[in-house]
């Protein structure tokens, strides 16, 4: 396959002109991407081999370069990423190719569609970054206080993000999302004696952990169901225990347990009023495949070596020398970190011995881009919404939550006045799933289309809203714009620059259960030993949770496998100017709306731990 010429691919993070009027004090060259790759490796030796560039690879890179450890971290690919990816549509087209012939493990049946073709659906490649497992960024939780103490930070640029909207009725609904008292009683559409029930379990959740009387509760229902625990102690049902547990909790499936469940609805609570009245942020340009960037621009800093278009291609494991497909060979002191779309074919019985002891989970994937807006639903000054359409809400009957992400052309991963829709589900059966993803794109243009197209004279007045504390009007009966709308028959469809579908394998639980519970890590792949060889360390694909959530644990299981210990983990006293950063870093927020500028002096270790450290070890 020809390398990608520059035309084909979006600018570097290097390359790239920052929207804010700061530049980061250190941008170092990275091999492959600012430079034409050399020829072969110019080195004898290294500590640690690392094959793909994702996002756990190359904070894991990062992690132990800035230790003193020689990294030699290389990708098969002519981009960075690996399965964290933002590809452009041509290099989509490509990737899918890569797909459907087999050479891209755990992916598979990818599906592209361009209407019209390149002739009659004009538009530029380049323009679009598109994620291969796009995710949202909480703002109170452990991976925010990494990019922070790390200083990849730096590198990014964040959005806001504050409007979830859940489908129910045939309409999209956004009210708990807003979660201040004086919103919750403001809602007209919920009873008197619902929302003292609401204000009562958001006091429960946001309660000490340690308090006996929370500890006790939570132990005595371990395996409750949080529909049952929702009812039976709070007497909360349907559609506010929809818009808690799918919305808030982001979670996919009925039957959540409760300590998960509440884990996560704690995990949005406790993001809120950290940086601004919202609870998710989003990267401009990019969600994971930015931040991989990032980690490997630091790497590269604290002098780790980087070759893309690369692959492993055998590894004596007595004289530990390792040889590419370019001709060289180098020593590995250490051990080799493999991804599993890095996989070389001397390693691939190896990790189907490691495959066997492991439960198989699936993600299945519908990404399209229209030229729409979307101003329906995305908040003013923002960029990005969340729509997620709980189990049976959907025409197909669907026994798995489908979650959308919406970002529209002022994130910079597509042209002003058009979207990109990121949904994907968990349901195992991958035809039931792509039924269900169909299915939620159906409903989401013919809602779309139809708030913007049907006339709404005299459906609303103005007991219909209220006003918020910040002075705008707040839709306060959306049942009734709902139900005026059901009827409403859309005289066109949208129009589409581009849908993908695929499916992906993982061997991390929706839940991310065997990652953040599991003591012993038997079902997490990233712990497991190779047969004969100690040194080769495999790592997971990335999960369907729609959050960050999962990853730092991930890494310090592999740093820890590497060096021993985690207790050094980016333990790093970067030497630069922190207070004139900080200045530049508030003068560049105070110009651009909402441009999300993260300090130094934000981070507080104690308030940024996994969610549900506490809650999930009930």
């Amino acid at each position: 396959m020809p390398a990608f010429r520059r035309t084909e691919r979006r600018k570097s993070m290097a390359e790239r002109r920052p929207s804010a009027s700061y530049i980061p004090p250190v941008i170092p060259p990275l091999s492959g991407l600012e430079k034409p790759n050399s020829h072969s490796l110019n080195m004898d030796q290294c500590d640690i081999l690392i094959l793909g560039t994702g996002l756990v690879e190359s904070i894991l890179a990062a992690a132990l370069a800035w230790q003193g450890v020689n990294v030699l971290h290389i990708d098969r690919n002519k981009h960075y990423g690996d399965s964290c990816s933002t590809l452009t549509i041509d290099q989509l087209k490509k990737w899918s190719m890569e797909v459907n012939a087999g050479r891209m493990a755990h992916f598979s049946d990818a599906q592209i569609y361009i209407p019209g073709g390149k002739h009659n659906n004009t538009f530029t490649s380049k323009d679009y970054g598109v994620d291969l497992c796009p995710r949202v960024m909480f703002a109170q939780l452990d991976f925010l206080a990494l990019l922070v103490k790390s200083r990849v930070y730096k590198y990014l640029e964040f959005q806001s993000l504050s409007s979830f909207h859940l489908f129910e009725n045939d309409h999209f609904r956004s009210k708990l999302s807003n979660t201040t008292k004086e919103e919750i009683f403001t809602d007209q559409s919920i009873l008197l004696q619902t929302k003292r029930a609401l204000m009562k379990f958001l006091k429960f959740v946001l309660q000490d952990n340690a308090d006996e009387s929370k500890q006790e509760l939570l132990r005595n229902n371990s395996n409750t169901p949080i529909e049952a625990f929702l009812k039976d102690n709070f007497r909360l049902e349907s559609p506010q225990t929809d818009e808690l547990i799918y919305s808030i909790g982001l979670c996919n499936a009925k039957g959540t347990k409760t300590p998960e469940a509440l884990a996560r609805i704690k995990r949005f609570l406790v993001s809120f009023d950290v940086y601004g009245n919202f609870p998710v942020m989003m990267l401009k340009y990019g969600g994971p495949g930015e931040i991989s960037q990032g980690f490997c621009r630091s790497a590269a800093v604290a002098d780790s070596t980087y070759k893309l278009d690369t692959r492993l291609v055998d590894f004596d494991p007595q004289e530990k020398i390792a040889k590419f497909n370019d001709g060289s060979s180098v020593k590995i002191n250490e051990k080799i970190v493999v991804s599993p779309t890095q996989t070389p074919k001397f390693l691939a019985k190896n990790y189907a011995e490691l495959e066997e002891k492991l439960q198989l989970f699936t993600v299945t994937r519908l990404t399209t881009i229209v030229r729409n807006d979307c101003k329906e639903w995305i908040a003013e000054n923002e960029t990005s919404a969340i729509v997620v359409f709980p189990p049976n809400s959907l025409p197909t009957n669907n026994q798995y939550s489908v979650q959308v992400l919406i970002q529209n052309g002022g994130s910079g991963v597509c042209p002003v006045g058009e979207l990109i829709w990121y949904s994907h589900t968990s349901e195992p059966n991958s035809a039931k799933a792509k039924e269900d993803l169909e299915s939620a794109y159906t409903k989401m243009e013919s809602s779309l289309i139809r708030e913007s197209e049907a006339d709404l004279e005299g459906v609303l007045d103005e007991s219909d809203f209220t006003v918020s504390h910040q002075g705008t009007p707040i839709l306060v009966n959306s049942f009734k714009l709902g139900e005026s709308l059901q009827n409403f028959l859309p005289k066109k469809t949208l129009d589409i620059v581009c849908k993908i579908g695929y499916v992906q394998t993982t061997y991390i639980n929706p839940d991310l259960s065997n990652v953040l519970l599991d003591k012993k890590q038997t079902g997490n792949i990233s712990s497991l030993t190779v047969k004969d060889s100690s040194d080769i360390l495999f790592l997971n694909m990335p999960s369907s949770e729609v959050s960050y959530d999962g990853i730092i644990g991930e890494v310090k299981l592999l740093y820890q496998r590497i060096t021993g210990s985690d207790e050094d983990f980016f333990d790093v006293d970067f030497e630069d100017d922190d207070e004139d950063y900080s200045q530049a870093v508030a003068s560049a927020s105070a110009a651009i709306d909402s441009e999300l500028a993260i300090e130094d002096s934000d981070y507080d270790p104690s308030h940024h731990e996994p969610f549900g450290a506490n809650e999930m070890e009930l």
